[in-house]
């Protein structure tokens, strides 16, 4: 299956396939959260959309942490875990920052509030900007240590 791939995809698919992984278990926290807080029994958040989206990607990003310094990126874990946990955290602000626009300017700007509405901006295009923008600065900003070969990683990309 590889062999049709271009080399350089080639060699970064198991990572693709562990960020997809970690990605699909957060994306289901993140959903289901902001679902229940809007949604769910006693309507808690009903009225407050973006404030649901905070809390649910609040625990999301906890879940990708976790999953992504310690699974995906495990063989580029920096020695300075302070420094990785405020760039993870800086990278996914921005990343919520993306799901966020999105989902205000579909409710507030165009006035498409209905369920169906929040959830295809704040997590089918907002998500898929935010997976995308996490993606290349968590390979370019968060976990920059060698990998466990010894190779730098830039060299591992050619």
């Amino acid at each position: 299956m590889t062999a049709a791939l271009p080399p350089a995809l080639a060699r970064r698919l198991p990572e693709l396939l562990r960020f997809g992984s970690v990605g699909g278990v957060a994306f289901v926290v993140d959903t289901g959260l902001f679902n229940l807080l809007r949604f769910g029994p006693g309507d808690l958040l009903e009225a407050k959309p973006l404030t649901a989206k905070v809390i649910s990607v609040l625990v999301a990003t906890l879940v990708a942490w976790l999953g992504n310094r310690y699974w995906t990126f495990a063989d580029q874990r920096t020695a300075s875990r302070g420094r990785e946990l405020v760039a993870f955290l800086v990278v996914n602000a921005l990343g919520m920052a993306i799901a966020l626009a999105c989902l205000g300017f579909s409710h507030y700007v165009l006035g498409l509030t209905s369920p169906l509405a929040d959830n295809i901006a704040a997590n089918g295009v907002g998500l898929v900007l935010g997976m995308a923008f996490r993606y290349l600065c968590y390979r370019t900003v968060v976990f920059t240590g060698a990998p466990r070969d010894g190779a730098p990683v830039l060299e591992r990309e050619r």
